[in-house]
């Protein structure tokens, strides 16, 4: 692990943890000194005033609660564990208006956007919301917890809005998908549908000339027939015409 970017809310000093002089060695050895005792060589200083048991009590317990809300991050550097708890430091008026300034400060540096959604305002507002939190339970714990879950319940809001954003946006690619796939099959289907018309038109221009050619033999059989039966008329005239002119001359000789 690389040690933890810069953040809003604010630290204490990292302790170091472990550290393991043989890189390959997975067993560490367990230390508990800050990194100004490690660089510094001079001489030791006095020891602290002690304090009342009621205020290193109540210390305690506030930076437990803080370990709880806001747990502390740990990171490796150089076969080194690291770990850094939340600072327990009362903040003031001063420290308030100089959260707000490096908030505006860090937008400006990353270039987040004002409006719209963006995952870089979000995460230096989340932040600086803990950062509010840790300010706020050190003066009041139970206001503290009270913003916790307050906090917990915007990030399931989040969380779920998202969710149904990323849902919705699949629905929609699917959507748009199938559509795109049912298009495909109409224009597949309209050009075998015209396909079909062009070879039921050649069809019909096909059985329309066989008509026509069959029209025009029938015409000329008719025809043809017609002038047969009228020259069979006038020819049974005729002779009708001869048989009577016959009769009549068989009755005058007589």
């Amino acid at each position: 692990m690389i040690p933890p970017a810069d953040s809003l809310l604010k630290y204490g000093n990292p302790v170091l943890i472990s550290q393991s002089t043989d890189p390959k060695s997975a067993r560490a050895r367990p230390l508990r000194v800050s990194p100004q005792q490690l660089v510094d060589s001079g001489p030791i200083p006095p020891p602290p005033k002690p304090k009342s048991p009621s205020a290193e009590a109540t210390r305690q317990q506030c930076q437990e609660i803080l370990d709880v809300i806001l747990p502390p991050r740990e990171w490796t550097k150089e076969n080194q564990h690291w770990m850094q708890h939340v600072s327990s430091a009362p903040c003031t008026r001063v420290d308030v208006i100089n959260l707000e300034e490096l908030l505006d400060t860090k937008i400006q540096q990353r270039q987040a956007r004002i409006t719209g959604i963006c995952p870089i305002r979000r995460e230096l507002y989340s932040q600086c919301f803990d950062e509010l939190i840790r300010q706020v339970t050190i003066n009041c714990a139970e206001r503290g917890l009270l913003l916790l879950r307050v906090r917990n319940e915007i990030q399931m809001t989040l969380a779920a809005d998202q969710a149904l954003y990323e849902s919705s946006v699949a629905f929609g690619i699917r959507k748009a998908l199938q559509s795109e796939k049912g298009n495909i099959y109409t224009e597949e289907r309209v050009e075998n549908l015209e396909n079909e018309v062009d070879d039921l038109k050649k069809q019909l221009n096909e059985q329309k000339a066989k008509c026509e050619i069959i029209e025009k033999r029938e015409a000329e059989k008719r025809l043809l027939e017609e002038r047969k039966h009228i020259e069979a008329i006038h020819l049974l005239k005729r002779t009708n015409e001869q048989l009577k002119a016959q009769v009549e001359l068989i009755i005058a000789s007589k």
